[in-house]
């Protein structure tokens, strides 16, 4: 993820958040479901999305340490 991406990511509200990371859990199992069936092209893709949904639950995080 570059850095424009995550200085993107820093700035959204709680709720954005929310829905970004319901959106990759949802891609995530559809890439577990392409690799349990041998469809999966390019198997790095399930470490992105498991390194973004991280990403995004950091920033989450922090973002609710600030309020606090």
């Amino acid at each position: 993820m570059k850095a424009s991406e995550l200085k993107a990511l820093r700035e959204k509200t709680r709720d954005e958040l929310n829905k970004e990371l319901a959106e990759l859990k949802a891609e995530l199992f559809k890439l577990r479901f392409q690799h349990a069936t041998n469809q999966l092209e390019n198997p790095n893709k399930l470490r992105i999305v498991k390194r973004n949904i991280a990403r995004v639950k950091t920033i989450m995080r922090e973002k609710e340490l600030e309020i606090r």
